[in-house]
């Protein structure tokens, strides 16, 4: 799509903020043209269905006031920079839907920690983006506020359920998002869109104010317009959260140093699960010359294997779908939200949930109400937990055998037309090289690798736990060494 981005003439986020630092460019014409791409590429309901809510007086006001400090030599890392949120991570500010009637209009009261950091930095919150419903979703299909559009091509989706995030640094609106993961729901959508998309370890980034799915596999994750960009708002929302008894107390490094670092001695994984006989020889061929780059650099490539591959998207399948019945109880009309009448209480129960929830949350809902009740927990839920052990095992085995990271395809295929995945299942299967990550908790991204018919294919590397650093040593080295040809 034509027209400037929020950036202007800056090569990425961080040389915007240095910009906007020396005087030479300020926060408010940033925000203003972020503002402006917005409308130009027809952001809202009536074109591409990016972004739900927007406070453009509340984000110039930021814009004002960040402006104002530059004369104190801020040492803040975003000052100024324009950025979007999934519309599952809190703000006072705007409303947090989860792209669900049953929260339409909700405000919270408080902010995500993730929220409070990027303010913190300087960020400026610039709207909030569209998504499936309460996450559940590979496509931004499931949004009850309609679907989001892939700005290479709107007959295709964007992926999800961050497609909203994804499509927007996409679009040139902001160069950094929030999105969030539960089972690919950065990199998938982050592949189907051309962008980078990191998921970080679980425990990384603070889930306080993100709207909870499965909590043993939510992750905040970061999209951005290249390696650096993402490198730059993950180092911001990292670290420990004393509001978040899952987030570790591990320092965090600035990933951003990880760009002069060499390949050579690195050993990187080729899983052979996820280049089955069955994998679209054209996404075969750029894996592999992504592989071929990481060698001319020194990198060693080796095959290596993860056996329990093919159980990971039935185990996630039973795992989340029971950990969302649980957290989605929370919405019944009595606390918050839509809430409509009935006979009696359960009337009232059935009537909001009902009306407030669509068809794929009823879906899982139902799912996960089911493994977990008596005489299936045993055959179902349990069961499915000792085969994520098995998936864990699989993956320490790997990297205590002297391999650093691995490299995979993101998805299985390009982005697709809207209603070309009406099976359930189907749709499911869009996440089949991404759903494992998060089950073991391990650090993973996407970046562009090349294009298929015009399309973008994404690269996933995955590192062992709390391994960024290297992970975005890699990325880094990868997007320089394929240059142009990442995007064509």
């Amino acid at each position: 799509m034509s027209g400037t981005s929020p950036q202007g003439d800056a090569a990425n986020a961080a040389a915007l903020r240095e910009s906007i630092v020396r005087g030479t460019e300020t926060a408010v014409h940033a925000v203003n043209a972020s503002l402006h791409r917005a409308d130009e590429v027809r952001a809202g309901a009536d074109g591409l269905n990016i972004v739900l809510s927007r406070d453009d007086a509340d984000a110039r006001r930021q814009a004002n006031a960040a402006d104002a400090r530059r004369a104190d030599a801020p040492t803040e890392a975003l000052l100024g920079i324009p950025v979007l949120l999934k519309d599952n991570i809190a703000t006072v500010t705007m409303s947090t839907s989860c792209g669900s009637r049953i929260l339409e209009g909700y405000v919270s009261p408080f902010e995500a920690t993730a929220t409070r950091r990027l303010r913190d930095a300087g960020a400026i919150v610039v709207g909030k983006t569209n998504m499936d419903e309460f996450a559940m979703g590979s496509s931004t299909e499931h949004s009850a506020f309609g679907p989001t559009k892939n700005p290479i091509d709107p007959r295709l989706v964007p992926g999800g359920s961050s497609g909203g995030s994804a499509a927007g640094v996409a679009a040139g609106i902001t160069r950094i998002a929030l999105g969030s993961e539960t089972g690919g729901s950065v990199r998938q959508p982050a592949a189907f869109c051309g962008v980078v998309g990191v998921k970080p370890t679980y425990g990384r980034v603070s889930r306080y104010g993100l709207v909870a799915f499965a909590s043993s596999l939510d992750q905040i994750g970061v999209f951005g317009a290249d390696v650096d960009d993402a490198a730059l708002g993950l180092r911001v929302i990292a670290g420990r959260d004393a509001l978040d008894s899952t987030s570790a107390d591990v320092p965090v490094p600035d990933y951003r140093q990880a760009s002069g670092e060499s390949m050579r001695g690195m050993v990187i994984g080729r899983p052979t699960e996820y280049f089955p006989a069955t994998l679209d020889p054209q996404m075969l061929e750029r894996c592999e010359r992504a592989l071929d780059a990481l060698r001319a650099l020194g990198a060693e490539v080796r095959d290596v294997s993860l056996p329990h591959t093919e159980l990971a998207i039935p185990v996630y399948y039973i795992i989340a779908p029971a950990e969302a019945s649980s957290n989605l109880a929370r919405f019944d009309g009595v606390r918050y939200g839509l809430r409509l009448t009935g006979d009696g209480l359960r009337g009232m129960y059935e009537a909001t949930r009902s009306r407030g929830f669509g068809p794929e949350v009823t879906r899982r809902i139902m799912l996960g109400t089911y493994v977990l009740s008596a005489g299936y927990y045993d055959a179902y839920y349990r069961k499915a937990m000792q085969v994520r052990s098995l998936l864990a095992e699989d993956f320490r085995k790997v990297f205590e055998s002297g391999v650093h990271l691995m490299f995979t395809p993101t998805t299985p295929s390009t982005a697709f037309a809207f209603g070309a995945k009406s099976d359930p299942y189907d749709m499911y299967l869009s996440d089949i090289f991404t759903v494992t990550a998060n089950l073991v908790g391990t650090p993973a991204m996407s970046l562009p690798i090349g294009r298929i018919q015009g399309l973008p294919v994404g690269g996933q590397i995955i590192a062992s736990h709390f391994d960024e650093y290297r992970m975005f040593a890699a990325a880094y080295a990868l997007e320089r060494a394929l240059g142009e040809e990442a995007h064509r």
